[in-house]
């Protein structure tokens, strides 16, 4: 279990963040710990994986158990915040006043891009297509390199206390 960790979520209004899910915008992350940060060198772009193992409201109690893998990405302006994608928003109902624990098991540092050639019979058939950008389209598909955190060892220096998960005042999350 290479980097154990529990984290106060970051985000906007719950208003704005119903409209950022919509258009799949960032709109909550959460801080990678100092060390790891620096240890790793993580830089936007990258991409954070582990499991995500508990969801705690803004009252400390744990409201969730999902045990999911997760892969995401870091901010574009830094490599120190994580965004929580859209959908994981969405099934948790998120907010700046939850908490996420987890274990980070690796980081995949971007290394580049290359072009990846789709063609049209694999998505609707040459006889569909009416332009040739349609036959054939080139896309840049990024390229990572998997770096295990701390292998063999157990870090845990980011951990939330349990007495500083209630919070006096919160918003509810809203529908997006």
């Amino acid at each position: 279990m290479p980097e154990k960790t529990r984290v106060v979520c970051c985000g906007f209004d719950p208003m704005l963040v119903a409209g950022y899910i919509r258009t799949n915008q960032r709109a909550i992350w959460w801080y990678l710990p100092d060390e790891l940060y620096e240890d790793y060198q993580v830089k936007p772009g990258d991409v954070v994986c582990g499991k995500l193992l508990a969801v705690y409201d803004y009252d400390g109690k744990k409201v969730a158990e999902p045990n999911l893998e997760f892969e995401w990405p870091t901010a574009k302006e830094s490599g120190l915040a994580v965004v929580v994608p859209s959908d994981v928003i969405k099934n948790f109902k998120l907010t700046a006043w939850h908490f996420l624990e987890m274990v980070i098991t690796k980081v995949k540092k971007l290394k580049g891009y290359e072009e990846k050639v789709a063609r049209a019979a694999e998505e609707k058939g040459y006889e569909e297509a009416e332009k040739v950008e349609e036959v054939e389209k080139v896309t840049k598909v990024p390229v990572y390199e998997e770096v295990e955190v701390y292998p063999g060892e157990e870090k845990c220096r980011k951990w939330w206390p349990d007495d500083k998960m209630k919070m006096e005042f919160h918003l509810d999350f809203v529908e997006p």
